[in-house]
């Protein structure tokens, strides 16, 4: 089944990877065009002070790859209802709806984790800590929101009841842009700690949609 799981979204996952980093790569030519032009002092006035977000670029970067993970995973099962036929597999069903989930969600993991690192680890070279540390708190909703709209896209994209898609797809255009509405650097932090338990409830939604599939409703 992870075989299966990879097959399918191989080469969508390294094409947004390969993007993703390019678009780090380009935060960090802007920053450093900017310090050349500005100065370090005043550039880091800028940001102390007057809120400047030199990391803005990243905001829907996270969202990006949920969305195009969830698409590439799922769609494949909902033509001619393949699903079925891993639900057919000697595995309890909810379990094989779990393990793709959990497949998706490292998937992604270890993507952002990349993506983080690199945020990180390049920042020390143009940053002091207080600025660094500001924007770790201001882009961890943002990377909490292309889990959250993984797991929504997912729940959307298997629910077989017309109706009930259309509601939840209402239900994740109110509820994400919670992790996405802006802020001064580091304003995030009160809410890290919520947006992060809400996200992991959303991680079992799919077992609803796999329910309904199973029982054939349409």
């Amino acid at each position: 089944m992870i075989f299966k799981e990879w097959v399918k979204v191989r080469w969508f996952l390294l094409l947004y990877t390969l993007l993703a980093v390019l678009a780090v790569a380009y935060i960090f030519i802007r920053v450093r065009h900017d310090i050349t032009f500005h100065e370090a002092n005043n550039y880091w006035y800028f940001i102390l002070f007057q809120g400047h977000s030199w990391f803005r670029l990243l905001r829907y970067i996270p969202l990006a790859g949920g969305l195009v993970l969830a698409v590439a995973q799922y769609f494949p099962e909902t033509v001619n209802k393949r699903i079925k036929l891993t639900f057919h597999l000697p595995v309890e069903e909810n379990r094989s709806l779990l393990m793709m989930m959990q497949f998706g969600t490292l998937c992604l993991l270890a993507c952002f984790l990349l993506l983080f690192l690199l945020l990180c680890g390049l920042s020390r070279v143009w940053f002091p800590t207080e600025i660094i540390f500001s924007a770790v708190v201001s882009v961890t909703p943002w990377f909490l929101a292309g889990f959250a709209a993984y797991y929504l896209a997912a729940l959307i994209i298997l629910e077989p009841v017309w109706l009930r898609r259309i509601l939840y797809l209402l239900v994740a255009a109110a509820f994400v842009p919670l992790y996405l509405t802006g802020s001064v650097p580091g304003g995030y932090g009160p809410a890290i700690l919520a947006l992060f338990l809400l996200t992991c409830l959303l991680s079992v939604a799919l077992l609803f949609s796999g329910y309904r599939f199973r029982k054939g409703e349409m």
